[in-house]
């Protein structure tokens, strides 16, 4: 990636549907080269352009971050497993207390322990788990604006 990659792709990150004539038009470049280069990115998968979502006004009142031990042999196909779940909007795997940091989106507290109970905790290799409540959200990704008033 050079300088004009990543000046495009800095401006689709403030507004991935940005039009390309508007990026050229900044950029001092043809909208040609602004669309060659998007597809190239998207391509070689650098680039992935995403609708964010805000989960409150979808119904989604319960959202948790969940901290999972694993049985070490087996994090590769527990991961495999978790990201399978509907829920799950975000799984990586972290260094320290627990293998894994799940965030998931659930509809209310009872969906929220149906899927810890009756989902996750049933999942080989998971030996334990500790949820954390959503309470608010200061920051999101990408400079999206959270739903949820920073003043709780």
């Amino acid at each position: 990636m050079d300088d004009l990659d990543h000046a495009i792709v800095a401006m689709l990150r403030e507004d991935g549907r940005r039009p390309y004539t508007e990026i050229a038009q900044a950029l001092h470049v043809s909208e040609g080269t602004v669309r060659n280069r998007v597809a190239r990115l998207l391509e070689d998968r650098v680039l992935q352009i995403v609708g964010l979502i805000d989960p409150q006004k979808l119904g989604y009142d319960a959202p948790a971050m969940i901290g999972v031990s694993v049985q070490s042999a087996d994090l590769e196909s527990v991961a495999a497993r978790i990201a399978a779940f509907p829920e799950v909007s975000y799984l990586i795997m972290v260094s320290g207390e627990y293998d894994l940091m799940v965030e998931v989106m659930c509809r209310d507290r009872e969906h929220l322990a149906g899927f810890l109970n009756q989902q996750l905790r049933r999942v080989p290799g998971v030996v334990r788990t500790t949820t954390y409540m959503i309470l608010g959200t200061y920051k999101m990704a990408y400079g999206a604006e959270p739903a949820i008033p920073a003043t709780i």
